[in-house]
């Protein structure tokens, strides 16, 4: 039976996957085959020897000390795109909130609270409702930066609005680019898209090459009077930049769902207290596709959508599997199938990929290795890790 620690309050839609014929899962259990989290952030020390997997019910894992896990021969899994949808409709609600005075025209008519007349109401709101006038979003140019499974339906949506999009994304998958629409420019240099676009929204991971990345230079190409949306990660954004181009008038409003010290309080900056994975259905597909990611893993060894492991997906056999995970260095993959053949255990099918630093292998085999052949083989340098798979 595997165990799995739980840390958070995780979706029960994501809980009732595991079966309870093949699974123990519990906040406090001890010596896990794996961990299953949301945002509480996991101290090395939780991790224990017998962890063989983590996995998050959400896109980022900086609450996850991914670097030590490679070390291990740890994967870590996300849930890419499971929370998009929540993500995407809470855009759309910033760009019209960034297009018209919906929050001033909100905040003013709830100071209207003493009046008794319904003439005078009247006459107050038609005096005072042209300072709350904004402008359409239809004909106007959003410049999605970043491409993925967000920003792709982001453009989709701005497009239903009516809306001219440019899009940036140096790093564009096939997977994404195939979701994107025709109808999206292409941009090939992050200044252009900030030249000539109204609305720019901001869907990148945090990355060395995306940290501070919205700086002084890049806002210095803005289009006078242009929203900036951020919805990506704080760190992304040059906190002083951003405020200097308020300040100068370049930048008319900056909405975001990360409030910082700085921010509070100004009348150009709305900001939302990071709630665009917040809904009942974000939670659900988040805590699902984890658990899928996790059974599959424990189960069949498969990975997918794993942040520090490549992706590697080997059919179900007959005999039996062989998980191992190893310092991507020449030779050790060759070591391992020779101690098999010195056995005379046949491999019926096998796959190896790599990525950075780490290298992960699915070997089946007609039979169990012994005890003592295991032993061996984790001895073989460079080899982390190795376990037989249990369905």
């Amino acid at each position: 039976m595997y165990k799995i620690l739980t840390r958070n309050h995780i979706s029960s839609k994501g809980l009732d996957k595991f079966s309870t014929q093949k699974y123990e899962l519990g906040r406090e259990l001890s010596q896990p085959d794996a961990i299953l989290l949301r945002s509480h952030t996991l101290d090395p020390v939780e991790i224990s020897d017998s962890v063989l997997a983590i996995a998050r019910a959400g896109s980022g894992t900086n609450n996850i000390p991914v670097p030590l896990c490679t070390e291990r021969g740890i994967p870590v899994f996300n849930s890419p795109g499971a929370n998009a949808n929540a993500v995407k409709e809470l855009v759309a609600a910033a760009l019209l909130l960034g297009s018209r005075g919906i929050i001033e025209g909100i905040s003013y008519v709830e100071t209207l609270g003493d009046i008794t007349d319904e003439t005078e109401l009247y006459q107050s709101l038609e005096a005072h409702k042209k300072q709350f006038r904004g402008s359409e979003l239809s004909g106007k140019t959003l410049g999605v930066i970043g491409l993925g499974a967000i920003g792709s339906l982001v453009a989709d949506t701005a497009l239903t609005l009516g809306m001219e999009v440019c899009g940036y994304d140096p790093a564009l998958s096939v997977d994404a680019a195939w979701r994107l629409s025709n109808r999206v420019r292409r941009m090939e240099a992050l200044s252009s898209l900030i030249g000539r676009c109204d609305y720019i929204s901001l869907h990148l991971p945090m990355l060395d090459s995306t940290m501070g990345l919205i700086d002084t230079k890049i806002l210095g190409n803005l289009k006078e009077g242009a929203c900036l949306l951020n919805f990506s990660r704080p760190e992304v954004v040059d906190l002083a930049a951003v405020i200097e181009s308020l300040d100068r008038g370049r930048l008319r409003r900056y909405i975001t769902d990360f409030p910082q010290i700085g921010l509070i309080g100004r009348k150009d900056v709305t900001l939302m207290p990071h709630i665009g994975a917040s809904t009942q259905e974000a939670e659900d597909n988040c805590a699902v596709m984890a658990a899928q990611q996790l059974q599959d893993f424990l189960e069949c060894g498969n990975i997918r959508n794993s942040v520090n492991f490549p992706t590697l997906v080997l059919e179900p056999c007959d005999g039996v599997r062989l998980a191992i995970s190893n310092s991507n260095v020449p030779k050790i993959l060759g070591s391992l199938l020779s101690l098999l053949a010195d056995e005379n255990i046949n491999v019926i099918d096998m796959l190896n990929k790599s990525r950075e630093t780490i290298a992960y292998n699915l070997i089946d085999l007609e039979c169990a290795p012994s005890a003592p052949l295991l032993d061996q083989m984790r001895a073989v340098d460079g080899v982390i890790n190795a376990r037989l798979v249990q369905p």
